[in-house]
């Protein structure tokens, strides 16, 4: 197996793992009971928390201190994943689980874009087909959003969903491990949310779920996830961010055009990553070829 194809199954069980993970964070949130602020803050604070513990261990066991901020460059994407953090609570109270849901899938076609943008990898034909259909997807969920009285929800969503695929771009373009980086962001929202915590009170009715959620789920979903670009492409990264469909846990069913957008959206979805993982083994038995010709 030659290094491309190793470092991509890498990227991708990593990242699949935080994808994972990451499936398990709405409905601990909407467990919690809590008000958005005080959900965030709470949420914010014991990630936070978990990441030094790590960092701590992590350093005393390798016997070298790892840089938590890789440079300017991990600033910058601490402070993305902050603000995707912020707009992303704003939106899981503001709008129906599987809206959410189905908008963050979209995270792949602002990646790609972005990619071929800043990056120059520019997407393939089969990316623009899924990306085609995609808009399609979204554009029904947000029209139903706008008859519904979830628009604002919605759009949050989508801000949120680019401002993620802003901080994989950047990730992807320096090369570097932006796991701790990820979780470190999370002292924006923190910041934030103890202003408004302060104003208007602090109200979390089962706040064992969202310790949890920050202490385990987050921390375990941000290392994985943010450390995948460092292997795969934001595109695909993306991809491990389409959550499940946890609104069943909440007895909360989509309506009709919802359910036809999300129909859309996740079937481009699989058969473009389908296709992603095609192209890899493809170009992996080309290059071998090349260095062993018959």
């Amino acid at each position: 197996m030659s290094q491309l194809q190793l470092d991509h199954h890498k990227g991708l069980l990593i990242t699949g793992i935080g994808g994972l993970v990451l499936t398990a964070d709405i409905p601990l949130l909407r467990l919690g009971q809590g008000e958005t602020w005080s959900t965030l803050l709470l949420r914010s604070v014991t990630t936070f928390v978990a990441a030094l513990i790590i960092w701590a261990v992590w350093s005393l066991v390798t016997g070298k201190l790892r840089p938590v901020v890789p440079g300017r460059v991990g600033l910058v994407v601490a402070a993305l994943y902050g603000l995707t953090s912020i707009t992303f609570m704003i939106a899981v109270y503001n709008t129906k689980t599987a809206n959410l849901v189905f908008i963050l899938a979209f995270n792949t076609v602002f990646s790609a874009l972005l990619s071929w943008i800043f990056l120059k990898e520019r997407p393939k034909t089969v990316t623009f087909v899924a990306m085609f259909f995609m808009l399609i997807g979204v554009g029904i969920i947000v029209r139903e959003g706008l008859a519904s009285g979830h628009i604002f929800g919605d759009l949050v969503a989508l801000l949120s969903t680019f401002i993620l695929s802003l901080a994989i771009t950047v990730s992807r373009s320096s090369g570097k491990d932006m796991g701790f980086a990820a979780i470190i962001g999370t002292a924006l929202p923190m910041l934030v949310a103890a202003f408004m915590v302060s104003q208007n009170g602090y109200a979390v009715a089962v706040p064992g779920w969202i310790i949890f959620n920050g202490a385990v789920v987050t921390t375990l979903a941000f290392l994985c996830l943010a450390t995948g670009p460092k292997f795969i492409s934001g595109p695909e990264v993306a991809m491990f961010y389409l959550l499940e469909t946890v609104w069943l846990v909440f007895s909360e069913r989509p309506s009709n055009p919802t359910l036809v957008g999300g129909v859309i959206i996740i079937t481009a979805l699989v058969c473009h990553s389908l296709w992603q993982m095609y192209h890899v083994r493809k170009q992996a038995r080309t290059a071998a070829l090349l260095r062993h010709p018959i």
